[in-house]
């Protein structure tokens, strides 16, 4: 399992998490087999989301789109802030 691991700063947390479900079939479609989204207890501007995928191949592809056609619009996402924090991640143990 692979996971494109996502942070960033949000203005409102009910304002991106509306847009983020409104990407539900862009995340299926993109091979989006399960998520995760999470915030810092002591910080409610930010957002901290892990994607699964079934390859880092899968995971690279999406956060290329993301790049190229979501994040760059104030309409896809309508409360980030600045440029987010991506990593793909192989997981090497889980218990």
């Amino acid at each position: 399992m692979v996971t494109l691991h996502i942070e960033h700063a949000i203005t409102d947390l009910t304002a991106w998490k509306t847009a983020f479900d409104e990407h539900a079939d862009f995340r299926r479609k993109h091979g989006v087999r399960a998520y995760r989204v999470q915030q810092p207890v002591d910080n409610p501007a930010y957002v901290v989301v892990d994607l699964e995928f079934a390859t880092a191949r899968e995971a690279e592809r999406f956060r290329d789109a993301l790049v190229a056609d979501v994040w760059p619009s104030r309409e896809k996402a309508p409360a980030l802030i600045g440029t987010p924090v991506t990593r793909v991640l192989d997981l090497v143990e889980e218990g």
